[in-house]
């Protein structure tokens, strides 16, 4: 139901928008009128009203020995909803300025490079959206791609608008295809280098410093990734990509 997973991405739980609910269709009610109407028991429903109290949503007045519940106006939900982005927006800049960099600094520095596998076609849209999160946030927007024949149809299987997501970022790329084919795209410049294995390799290497990811197809048609996270290496890396896109 929309109205339940609307309402679960402001905190509410299907128990909580059930009761919520009773009220708005019903109107003031006692316990167990909001007990019955929502189909649970009423020591459960007594819980669930003193959540959606603290929460702002539900008010209660007396009558008689009993008290009568009622939903506040629907419009709440709206400023709820606002409430928590401004709180996921500080969040996002405390994460941003002060506790990633101060986590960064707590890790001890076991190793230069790092490594992560991926697999399946999620792996691969992960690596994707990779490359256009590193290099978007770079001064110098390019990345440089080998790329062989036989990758091409499974590349973007799991990201069809990878490209038009790349081009509205502004992001450029050099593309050396191995083996024929391979499509214009805007901001990409491709170059072709000839191989007699071509035919039997599937592979796509993006190099992105200070990151390479290494695409390969295993299985027929199951795709595995690695990600290899070292400015010296993808530097490099990037070197030697110059170097053969200048002589082609």
């Amino acid at each position: 139901m929309i109205i339940h997973d609307t309402l679960s991405r402001l905190g509410i739980n299907a128990r909580q928008a059930d009761v919520y609910l009773a009220l708005v269709r019903h109107g003031p009610a006692s316990i167990r009128d909001v007990a019955t109407a929502a189909g649970i028991n009423r020591g459960t429903t007594y819980e669930t009203l003193k959540h959606l109290r603290d929460m702002g949503l539900v008010s209660y007045f007396p009558k008689g020995k009993r008290r009568y519940f009622c939903a506040e106006p629907p419009e709440l939900l709206l400023k709820l909803a606002e409430d928590r982005r401004h709180e996921v927006d500080a969040a996002i800049s405390s994460l941003r300025e002060d506790v990633v960099p101060d986590l960064q600094a707590m890790a001890p520095e076991l190793a230069t490079i790092n490594v992560h596998h991926y697999e399946g076609d999620d792996g691969i849209e992960f690596v994707l959206r990779d490359i256009l999160r590193t290099v978007g946030d770079q001064p110098d927007k390019r990345y440089r791609v080998y790329s062989s024949r036989l990758i091409r149809k499974y590349l973007y299987r799991p990201f069809p608008n990878f490209t038009r997501q790349r081009v509205q970022k502004r992001i450029h790329v050099n593309v050396i295809a191995i083996g024929e084919g391979g499509e214009d795209a805007p901001l990409a410049a491709r170059k072709w280098l000839p191989s007699s294995t071509a035919d039997s390799a599937a592979s796509y290497v993006a190099i992105y410093p200070p990151k390479c990811a290494f695409i390969s197809i295993v299985k027929g048609d199951y795709p595995t990734a690695v990600i290899l996270d070292s400015e010296a290496i993808a530097l490099a890396q990037k070197i030697a990509f110059d170097t053969l896109w200048d002589r082609l």
